[in-house]
């Protein structure tokens, strides 16, 4: 390998020459071809290497040894041919990098749109259109809701919840027997973010019948279920993997209140955690009352307050409350008189005190009376409650430093009995869950003015009464 060029009669001069021809070649294939050695090449063909070394005679033994024209003429055409076809490799890498450069592209944007989607778990009422939860993906820059898929087949899973963290759904049974609620149970399963689809983990009680609501508390330790049969609030341990332990805490409420055919018993309608989750508060129908309840939720346990609740105008009927973001304030819907109590909330104390009540509906005595669900937007500014029957959403506007609340108007439903309705955690949308049309319908809201609009979007699923959103 020591004598190769003096093998050829070439001198050391030589090999940088044919070196860089070689260089040519090889760029050309990757591509890249430095300016500055093209040109180099270029002016070696114009001014050929002299064939001194044709007629000198070699040495080392190697006489009439004559290859030096040769080998570089051929070098020279071969870096003829390469110039002649580097425009066609520079076009060819051209086109393979805005090929690669259009799939990162698309694939970047189907990444940036699949984390941009919301997943979206629809609790329903069985039966012939309807066979369980099922499972949108809502688009927060558009507001389009996808057609729902089936995401667990289960029996009336009328209320749902997800753990904080968003990796488990939990969803009530609410099972009916001869019209009467029948011992129920609560469900866990396990969320795919990629298909949306449930897996099933495992099955409790609910401690007790009909259970109608369930909430996680932040830490996603304890899972509370309000059983609206039986009139019993229990709470449930939730263990690391997601499943669910057998009630640890059980309390049946006592009592009737004055309206003979809802409030003749106890009926937990509602449940929920203290934004500092020190306290869970249970809405009472058939009681009238708000109850509240020191948590402890690493042990799933719960005892009675001092007070103990807040009394509502008898007959009223308690459903379902909603925190104001301060955490100062709470609002109260009222299902058999079709009310919205504004209260104060104590959160050192966990006590409640009624400001302010409103009708949820127009000054007309033909109107049914059935208020269903309450929700802040995440701005505190405005409230929003649906009343069933009137088949509308109410909006109120919200002034925290004068802890009043003002009606706005009334927005049409789109369908009919709106039993739910969810806000997007981007406040821009509302999606109204339409249990008797069997339709979800959304509006986009203005943060303003808190009024809504229609998008004229809108999903098929059957009986729809609960909606939660997954990140």
């Amino acid at each position: 390998m020591r004598a190769w060029h003096r093998s050829l009669s070439l001198s050391r001069r030589d090999i940088p020459r044919i070196a860089q021809h070689f260089s040519v070649g090889l760029g050309a294939w990757l591509g890249e071809v430095p300016k500055g050695l093209l040109n180099k090449c270029k002016r070696a063909d114009k001014a050929p290497f002299k064939r001194r070394y044709a007629t000198q005679k070699p040495t080392h033994g190697y006489r009439g040894l004559k290859p030096t024209a040769t080998v570089i003429s051929s070098l020279r055409d071969e870096a003829a041919n390469l110039r002649r076809t580097l425009p066609v490799l520079q076009l060819l890498r051209s086109t393979i990098l805005a090929i690669v450069l259009m799939y990162c592209l698309f694939m970047s944007a189907r990444a940036i749109a699949s984390e941009d989607q919301i997943l979206v778990y629809i609790g329903t009422y069985t039966g012939e259109r309807s066979q369980g939860i099922y499972v949108s993906r809502f688009e927060p820059a558009t507001g389009k809701l996808t057609p729902p898929e089936l995401a667990a087949k289960t029996t009336n899973p009328s209320f749902l919840a997800v753990r904080p963290k968003g990796d488990f759904l939990y969803a009530v049974g609410e099972l009916i027997e001869d019209d009467k609620p029948k011992a129920g149970a609560v469900v866990a399963y396990r969320i795919d973010r990629k298909t949306g689809k449930l897996t099933l983990l495992n099955r409790r009680s609910s401690g007790g019948k009909g259970p109608c609501h369930v909430a996680v508390d932040q830490t996603g330790q304890c899972l509370l279920v309000a059983n609206y049969g039986s009139g019993t609030l229990a709470a449930l341990p939730i263990q690391p993997d997601g499943k669910l332990g057998i009630p640890s805490a059980l309390i049946q409420d006592q009592g009737s209140s004055v309206n003979p055919e809802r409030q003749e018993g106890p009926h937990a309608h509602f449940t929920t955690v203290s934004p500092d989750n020190r306290f869970a508060l249970c809405c009472d129908l058939g009681l009238d009352k708000v109850l509240v309840y020191h948590l402890d939720p690493a042990k799933a346990m719960l005892s009675p307050n001092d007070p103990p609740s807040v009394s509502i105008t008898p007959g009223s009927g308690p459903r379902h409350i909603a925190f104001h973001p301060d955490g100062r304030f709470v609002c109260l819907i009222n299902e058999l008189s079709s009310t919205l109590t504004l209260l104060s909330y104590d959160p050192q104390k966990g006590v409640l005190k009624e400001l302010q009540t409103l009708s949820t509906l127009p000054n007309d005595p033909k109107v049914p009376k059935s208020a269903s669900e309450i929700h802040f937007h995440p701005n505190g500014r405005f409230v929003y409650a649906s009343n069933r029957g009137h088949d509308s959403i109410a909006i109120f506007g919200f002034d925290a430093e004068k802890g009043k609340l003002t009606f706005i108007e009334h927005q049409e439903s789109r369908g009919k009995i709106p039993r739910y309705f969810g806000i997007d955690p981007t406040g821009q949308w509302m999606l109204i869950e339409n249990q008797d049309s069997n339709d979800i319908v959304v509006f986009r809201i203005d943060p303003k003015t808190g009024r809504l609009k229609c998008t004229e979007q809108q999903i098929s699923v059957g009986q729809p009464v609960c909606a939660v959103f997954v990140r």
